[in-house]
């Protein structure tokens, strides 16, 4: 079962993945899709408020926040990482709990990019907003590190996600029942 969705001018049939017995969500995954990514980045560019720096989250939010990076000659933007890493200089840590990622899990920030985000404006970017769990865990770090988030942006929102008045993206995403039909 797939859903089929224009995203950036892009024509996309999205896979429909149970998660639970009775709920069913469309995946949406721009890795390996450099059409894909351009498009959702040039949109998602041009409704952007002004901002100094990206933040996404590892995984699926690198190659947009790469390539929204790189649209606009921009020379740096900030991972949030699922594990510390060696050259990491200290980390800042958010726990998150993901509709997608089984079980709680942490994202980090090096502290040598919290201190080039202190004082500055910081735009949050993911690929899917569905229960604002993951971006919640942006938001802690980027509050920690002291940078001033001036938007917060997805491609897709998903479920209640769409409703909210704090977030900016470029397309609804429904929520779909066990057997594949939309939900609402």
């Amino acid at each position: 079962m797939t859903y089929r969705m224009t995203i950036g001018g892009v024509v996309r049939d999205l896979p429909i993945c149970p998660i639970s017995d009775t709920l069913s969500i469309a995946g949406f995954v721009v890795f390996g899709d450099q059409e894909l990514t351009v498009a959702c980045a040039r949109e998602l560019l041009k409704v952007a408020p002004e901002y100094d720096y990206i933040i996404t989250a590892e995984a699926k939010g690198i190659p947009l926040g790469h390539e929204m990076a790189r649209q606009t000659g921009a020379s740096k933007y900030f991972l949030a990482r699922k594990a510390p890493k060696a050259y990491m200089t200290g980390v800042f840590e958010a726990t998150v709990t993901s509709i997608t990622t089984k079980g709680q899990q942490r994202l980090y920030l090096d502290v040598a990019d919290a201190e080039l985000m202190k004082g500055k404006r910081i735009l949050i970017v993911d690929d899917v907003i569905s229960t604002g769990e993951s971006l919640r865990a942006l938001e802690v770090l980027v509050e920690k590190a002291g940078g001033i988030i001036v938007g917060k942006m997805a491609v897709l929102a998903e479920g209640d996600a769409q409703s909210r008045d704090d977030i900016i993206y470029l397309e609804k995403l429904p929520l779909f029942n066990a057997d594949g039909t939309v939900i609402g």
